[in-house]
């Protein structure tokens, strides 16, 4: 198995996230000002992968969420753990696919029927669902994003309906208090390649002064680029979504056919 980095390597089978930077970069891990931007440089080299990767792992189900009577609105509070997942859980990025709950008053999704929202524009809500008489009541059928996180449906719900939302949710960033994640333990390579570009700033390799390295900032890009690609290849595979749409990688030698 991959050897993954945890925060400070206290995790067993890992080895020190802080460590591995702090040898590569030539700096002192005790020292304060590299402990003063190691937060915002977990977040820039992790933001980079989960924008860049739609990984399978970060795609999940929540049916805690539901439409009042007489009304047209999804709430998903700001900030709330959308998943209560392994991973330490996260906000919702994406919703990528919205169900209706029936019959009205079932909230385990498994003991009713699922019905899939069709998703539309909120002109279109408004032109054709747009009021909340009694007479335009029924049972949703459509829906749209009005901000992160507030969703519209349409018609107005005739009665109150439990949803599930499933959607792609922002894992917890690794910390002291949360060592371990899956881009550490899985995808370490990408990861300390990101942190790496973070940390030419820090330490001024962006210019061509002689006391500094221009081509540092460079180099570590490319060895993330190269790190990426492969990892974008492993995920498609595991969403069947390879060549031909199956789970294999491109052959070297044939090309078959996605008919």
């Amino acid at each position: 198995m991959t050897t993954g980095v945890s925060y400070d390597g206290t995790i067993s089978g890992t080895t020190s996230y802080i460590g591995q930077i702090a040898t590569l970069a030539v700096v002192d891990p005790t020292d304060s000002a590299f402990l003063a931007i190691l937060p915002q440089m977990i977040t820039y080299a992790e933001n980079r992968i989960y924008r860049e990767v739609d990984f399978l792992f970060s795609s999940v189900a929540n049916s805690s969420y539901n439409i009042p009577i007489g009304t047209r609105i999804i709430s998903v509070p700001s900030g709330s753990n959308f998943a209560g997942a392994e991973w330490g859980g996260g906000v919702l990025v994406v919703a990528e696919q919205i169900n209706l709950i029936t019959p009205a008053g079932t909230t385990n999704p498994d003991l009713g029927s699922r019905v899939p929202l069709l998703p539309t524009t909120k002109e279109f809500l408004d032109a054709v669902y747009g009021s909340s008489l009694l007479a335009n009541l029924g049972q949703p059928k459509y829906f749209c994003p009005f901000d992160d996180y507030t969703f519209l449906v349409g018609p107005y719900s005739d009665d109150t309906y439990q949803v599930e939302i499933i959607g792609t949710f922002r894992p917890a960033s690794m910390s002291a208090t949360n060592k371990s994640t899956f881009i550490g333990l899985y995808l370490p390579d990408v990861f300390i390649a990101a942190s790496m570009i973070y940390i030419s700033g820090y330490q001024r390799n962006f210019s061509s002064a002689a006391a500094s390295d221009p081509q540092m900032a460079v180099t570590w890009e490319s060895i993330y680029q190269n790190a990426l690609k492969s990892a974008l290849s492993e995920e498609s595979r595991k969403k069947f979504e390879a060549a031909a749409w199956s789970s294999q990688d491109s052959s070297k030698f044939a090309t078959p056919t996605r008919g």
